[in-house]
């Protein structure tokens, strides 16, 4: 007697899915060049879901991918030209590597972090770097960027041939605006005052060093990497008395010897790096004249600088006698981007 087989297929369905198809095993294969390399795989179910805030992806190939990365982009310090960025490998192996794309215009224009931390327009294989490359849990910064502009990044990882991840999510930082503030003061102590400013020496004697009552004040914040300097000149390179047509002289020296002189020492340097000749002791003065000359100086991004200086001057036994004896002294900053 013979008994016929039957044979029913039922096709695996839900409300959000149906297969059309599925069967035991598969068949594949690569194909390679110098260039590219090709992998494909038949006879299995792949495909995509996805969501607001997550995507799942099905069948062999997507199993090899790396894991997708995250990343974080922040400024630490008031940055204008840099960036740093952490990538979070999210259980990737050691061995694996991450490219990182980099935009202004909500990747409407992609460019990509190069090796060197730089940004360029083309992303090469020497652009993907490991997490130890790229910092590790410190992060690298990304350099040469635009002042006062929002940049945001996204992450990809790959470990060998066929494993290239998606992009992980964007993060978003704003480089600062440059920045660079200056003001003076003139006064006794340590105060904030306004214009105008002026710093009486008194009675100029010439038995002693005279020193104004009255100190010059400055204050001096940049971002900029390499900070910057405050500098000083005068008009006539000394204290100038037209009704008697004389001037006491500036110049660098120790007024407690000399016959006589006119000069400026620095007293006080908060954040600051006080320059010679003005960084002397006591009566030891630097000459001020129409050559600008720095005075204090920032070797990097300083915040809350602040400086005083002495006014210092003394006559001779000679010196014409005069109530006009002036000079006007002029402090300006500059910043090194």
């Amino acid at each position: 007697m013979i008994m016929p087989m039957l044979t029913f297929f039922v096709f695996p369905s839900s409300t959000n899915y149906q297969m059309k198809t599925y069967e035991f095993g598969g068949l594949g294969g690569t194909s390679d060049s110098t260039t590219y390399s090709v992998e494909g795989i038949g006879g299995q179910m792949d495909g995509k879901g996805t969501s607001t805030t997550f995507g799942g992806n099905a069948g062999l190939i997507f199993v090899q991918n790396a894991h997708v990365p995250q990343i974080t982009l922040t400024n630490d310090s008031s940055w204008y030209n840099k960036l740093k960025i952490v990538i979070t490998t999210n259980n990737n192996a050691t061995d694996a590597k991450y490219a990182i794309a980099i935009s202004t215009d909500n990747f409407v224009t992609t460019n990509y972090v190069q090796s060197d931390n730089t940004v360029g327009s083309v992303l090469g294989i020497e652009d993907y770097q490991t997490y130890v490359n790229w910092g590790s849990g410190t992060g690298e910064n990304v350099i040469g960027l635009t002042p006062n502009t929002t940049y945001k990044v996204k992450a990809k990882a790959i470990q060998g041939e066929y494993t290239e991840s998606a992009y992980g999510p964007e993060s978003t930082a704003a480089t600062s605006a440059v920045t660079l503030s200056f003001d003076i003061d003139v006064a006794s102590t340590d105060t904030e005052t306004a214009a105008p400013y002026t710093v009486a020496l008194g009675s100029v004697g010439s038995s002693g060093v005279t020193t104004a009552t009255n100190l010059i004040w400055v204050d001096f914040a940049t971002n900029a990497d390499s900070g910057g300097m405050v500098y000083v000149y005068d008009q006539y390179a000394g204290l100038r008395s037209t009704n008697v047509n004389y001037t006491i002289t500036s110049a660098s020296a120790d007024l407690a010897g000399a016959t006589e002189g006119f000069g400026l020492r620095v007293n006080s340097a908060t954040n600051l790096t006080s320059q010679s000749p003005y960084n002397g002791a006591t009566d030891n003065v630097g000459i001020v004249n129409t050559t600008i000359r720095p005075i204090f100086s920032a070797s990097s991004a300083v915040s809350g600088g602040r400086g005083s200086i002495y006014v210092k001057a003394k006559s001779s036994p000679t010196t014409p006698s005069a109530s006009d004896y002036t000079d006007t002294l002029t402090l300006i900053s500059s910043a090194t981007f």
